[in-house]
Formats: structure tokens, C-alpha cells, sequence
């Protein structure tokens, strides 16, 4: 039987992640950990678990300034025409597939 603790969410330990860290950054992690009553890979696990949510959703958001805003609001209401090319690679498109 493979050694295995669950997580929050009830899914399976299964995979592991090794580093190396300063004696200070350690005694820091523990001190934490201490604090808020759990173990050091729990406090770990959750910090580093908080941190890439926080990471890939600042990544994966965009935010735009009021003037790019509007701009591209204007942009959808009032589309350019398109360019040439691209309307000669849309004929070549409709004619590779058939339509």
C-alpha cells in the first residue's frame, strides 16, 4: 500500500517537491508554521499552493486603463475593415475546406 496523506480537498499525496533553502529560510518556514499550528509541510503546501493561484490568476488577467477600455469597446462596435491578406487567406481557407 503506497504511503499517501489526503489533502484539504480530499485528493491523494501523491507527488513530491524537493528544494533546498538557507538555514535561515528554514528556521523562518518553522517559526510560521509553529504560529499558525500546523505542520511545516502543511504551512508549506498551503503557501506555495496560495501563491501559484496568485501568480497564474495576475498572468491570466488582463487589465485594461479606461482609454484601452474604450478603445476596445469602440473597436468591437465599429470593426475595421479587414486587411487584404487576411481576407485573401479567408478565400484560400473557404477553398481549401470546401464551403
Amino acid at each position: 500500500m503506497p504511503n499517501t496523506t489526503t489533502e484539504r480537498d480530499g485528493s491523494a499525496r501523491q507527488e513530491r517537491l524537493g528544494f533546498r533553502m538557507s538555514e535561515e529560510t528554514k528556521r523562518l518556514i518553522e517559526r510560521a508554521a509553529y504560529l499558525e499550528h500546523r505542520k511545516v509541510t502543511d504551512f508549506c503546501l498551503v503557501a506555495l499552493t496560495d501563491a501559484a493561484k496568485r501568480s497564474i490568476a495576475e498572468h491570466e488577467t488582463l487589465a485594461l486603463s479606461e482609454a484601452d477600455r474604450a478603445a476596445f469597446f469602440a473597436a468591437l462596435e465599429n470593426p475595421p475593415e479587414p486587411h487584404p491578406r487576411l481576407v485573401k487567406a479567408m478565400a484560400e481557407q473557404q477553398r481549401r475546406i470546401g464551403r
